[in-house]
């Protein structure tokens, strides 16, 4: 099959994925549009949002749906690197077993990432970055598709520990969660407190999102439209010359490298989900907001002015 014929073939399934997905979770377009655009440029993602949004309900459905395994963790204060990661136990032959940890799955949810202390958080985002675990000087590669998408809750600050940003970096995606609108809240209660279940179908195999995964990479951009990219990023940060007024006085520190990498590779996504060949300058304005928000950093006097991160990045765009 051809490169324009795989992305034909894209475009219906995605269409098709919506749809599945939707038997489930009414309304979040947005959202499940950023997840599903992440996992297609083999990406992470970074929930954030108050409890009772269907948060691990939106994440097992679309599971499901690709066909991919699903594991989720609750992330604890007492939680151990080793209780994500496994570990080796002596077996009945007295020799040492390596038992899975469940880090060793497609798809993995972090539930409430920053509940849990640093050592842990690390040992999740070092299996993100490399794709794999190593335990006892013996490298594990970790399945592919492998996507992690983390929740974190953003009104209780007690007993937490933030993610720094160069870990934040990690993710490609900062998504929030926002609460349904007046119907959409009506059609949850309707659906969730009467008897129903749906039946999800899986209609996409690991392998199939590996190759898709691909065809993304191979898709080709213009320099205008990288040049734009890395433009934006760059003026991200106060020190550079070409900071805006706006930067120099709200932002204390900008985004890096992996912001312009990953502005392309979800311009890329976002295109071929469109049924487009190459993407354009519209289709980096599309990702950037989720893929800027986490890497610009404001500093005091956009927090006492109430200056959002999302007004300064609009104003870059």
């Amino acid at each position: 099959m051809s490169d324009v014929d795989q992305i034909k073939n894209l475009v219906v399934k995605y269409q098709e994925l919506k749809k599945e997905i939707a038997k489930v979770i009414v309304g979040q377009d947005v959202v499940i549009e950023q997840i599903l655009i992440s996992i297609f440029a083999g990406g992470h993602a970074l929930l954030i949002g108050v409890p009772g949004l269907a948060k691990t309900l939106m994440v097992n459905t679309i599971s499901q749906a690709l066909g991919l395994q699903f594991k989720r963790i609750q992330f604890t204060p007492d939680l151990m690197p080793s209780d994500i990661v496994g570990a080796e136990i002596l077996n009945d032959a007295k020799q040492f077993q390596f038992l899975k940890g469940p880090v060793f799955s497609n798809i993995v949810l972090a539930d409430e990432i920053n509940r849990t202390p640093p050592k842990t958080q690390a040992a999740l985002l070092e299996a993100m970055q490399e794709k794999s675990v190593t335990i006892g000087g013996k490298t594990y590669k970790l399945e592919r598709p492998y996507f992690v998408l983390a929740t974190q809750n953003p009104i209780e600050q007690e007993g937490t520990y933030p993610l720094p940003e160069a870990q934040l970096d990690r993710f490609m995606f900062a998504i929030e969660l926002n609460y349904p609108s007046f119907e959409e809240e009506v059609e949850v209660v309707k659906s969730t407190t009467q008897n129903l279940t749906h039946e999800i179908n899986p209609l996409f195999n690991a392998q199939e999102i590996i190759d898709f995964q691909q065809l993304i990479r191979k898709i080709p951009v213009t320099d205008n439209v990288i040049e734009y990219a890395v433009n934006v990023v760059t003026k991200t940060r106060p020190n550079e010359p070409s900071a805006s007024e706006v930067v120099k006085n709200y932002v204390g520190w900008g985004a890096g490298p992996r912001a312009s990498q990953n502005l392309i590779l979800a311009a890329k996504t976002n295109a071929a989900l469109r049924g487009k060949y190459a993407p354009d300058i519209e289709d980096v304005k599309a990702v950037a907001q989720g893929i800027l928000k986490h890497r610009v950093i404001k500093n005091y006097k956009a927090e006492a002015e109430g200056f959002t991160t999302h007004k300064i990045i609009n104003s870059l765009l």
